[in-house]
């Protein structure tokens, strides 16, 4: 059980050591990973980014993820729920350009009109606050590779063992501190889970900035 995010991502910290220097970029999934990511920013001194994978919904059900996409239109699709549910490609195009747009709006609110912190070449720390599927987070990585990271490292608090053994066989390392079973949702895993805000994601890249 954490406390808190940032808690949480102290603690990752710790196990990442290794992690440090100018070949190092942070890349937090908001908003909750953000305050993971933060903490660990803070103890391994190394840039940071965001990038925000967005879920495609099935058309009758939008909680029913057949694909997700990331801000420079990486997509990755769930092939047999878009054939089960015979999902047409122009509905998939559709969704994932609004996503897009809605990806793009909030990294504009986050982070302004700077341009991404560049990740070729570099060892990327992946962030969030726990991970329960693993879908979303693999259109992320997907992204990632494209962009020519050396090296792509999972650092979440929680996530199940099965879905740990599955991030495996795509990225390099994944440091996840409690993996238990069974496992219900990420929330029960801290004393304080409320809805991050898009402000707390603001202000923390605004007292970055302040940091210089």
């Amino acid at each position: 059980m954490f406390k808190n995010r940032r808690a949480a991502g102290l603690e990752l910290a710790k196990h990442l050591k290794e992690y440090r220097g100018e070949d190092v970029v942070i890349l937090a999934v908001p908003r909750g990973g953000a305050l993971v990511a933060n903490a660990i920013r803070e103890e391994l001194k190394c840039q940071w980014d965001l990038i925000i994978p967005r879920k495609i919904g099935a058309p009758f059900n939008r909680e029913i993820a057949i694909g997700a996409v990331t801000q420079d239109g990486t997509l990755l699709l769930d092939e047999e729920m878009v054939m089960y549910l015979n999902v047409s490609r122009e509905y998939i195009e559709r969704e994932k350009n609004s996503q897009i747009n809605e990806i793009k709006r909030r990294m504009k609110l986050y982070i302004g009109n700077r341009p991404p912190v560049s990740i070729r070449g570099k060892r990327v720390i992946l962030v969030d606050d726990g991970i329960a599927t693993g879908f979303t987070i693999k259109a992320a990585i997907k992204s990632i590779q494209k962009s020519g990271a050396a090296e792509i490292v999972i650092a979440v608090p929680v996530a199940p063992n099965d879905v740990v053994e599955d991030l495996l066989e795509v990225v390099d390392k994944v440091v996840c501190l409690e993996s238990p079973y069974p496992f219900y949702a990420v929330g029960m895993f801290y004393e304080d889970f409320h809805q991050a805000s898009d402000r707390e994601v603001m202000d923390l890249f605004k007292a970055q900035r302040a940091e210089g």
